[in-house]
């Protein structure tokens, strides 16, 4: 069972979301907090594996809610609704720690799919959608973290770069197994040195070093 925990100032949204959710036998809705304030208590009272929470909010928001859930010992990982495709808030929260993002009007099968897939320890993003914010954040201070996302790749091997080109893609660890002749199992072990030699908390963070780097044509 995977238990999550809802973060939305609308009551209906949290209804709806709850609704769609339970759908599934193996997802359940274990506690809703309408502000980021409240995050905090709701981690620590029931331990949620998978947080789905809104970006804005008019009091505490998203994105200093993403940073107390941060802090914890153990955070689960945390997957970010926002209205925009390209809400200028989701690269902060990528940076912060966020899994992914999903956009509120995201069919309820994929809905569903991208909580069992965060609770596998996976980031959500679709390639499509992960190119589109990857190509919008590319735009910012390029030459800063270019050199920067250089240097934290000097520890890489290649076969650790292939296999980051391909995180930077979007792909997941089957396609990345396909395109590189790896097992899954090879590939996940890879992708685990890779987060660990850059310092960062999920593959989403991993294709942003990457793209910056310059692994990728940015054509």
């Amino acid at each position: 069972m995977i238990r999550i925990l809802l973060v939305d100032d609308e009551s209906l949204v949290r209804a709806g979301l709850r609704t769609i959710l339970e759908s599934a036998e193996d997802l359940r809705v274990v506690a809703e907090a309408e502000d980021g304030s409240l995050v905090p208590d709701a981690l620590a009272r029931h331990r949620p594996d998978v947080v789905l929470m809104d970006v804005r909010m008019p009091r505490v928001d998203g994105l200093e809610a993403l940073r107390r859930v941060m802090a914890d010992d153990n955070p689960p990982p945390v997957v970010m609704l926002t209205t925009f495709d390209l809400d200028a808030y989701i690269f902060e929260a990528l940076r912060l720690g966020a899994t992914g993002f999903l956009l509120k009007d995201t069919p309820p099968r994929d809905l569903i799919s991208a909580m069992r897939v965060v609770a596998r320890g996976e980031a959500m993003l679709s390639p499509p959608v992960t190119k589109r914010l990857l190509d919008h954040y590319t735009g910012l201070r390029v030459a800063d973290r270019a050199e920067q996302a250089t240097k934290l790749l000097a520890d890489l091997t290649p076969r650790e770069r292939e296999v980051l080109a391909e995180v930077a893609r979007g792909s997941s660890n089957a396609q990345i197994g396909r395109e590189l002749y790896l097992s899954e199992a090879t590939v996940k072990a890879h992708v685990s040195r890779v987060m660990a030699k850059l310092g960062v908390a999920n593959r989403v963070q991993a294709a942003l070093v990457g793209r910056d780097a310059g692994l990728l044509d940015p054509s």
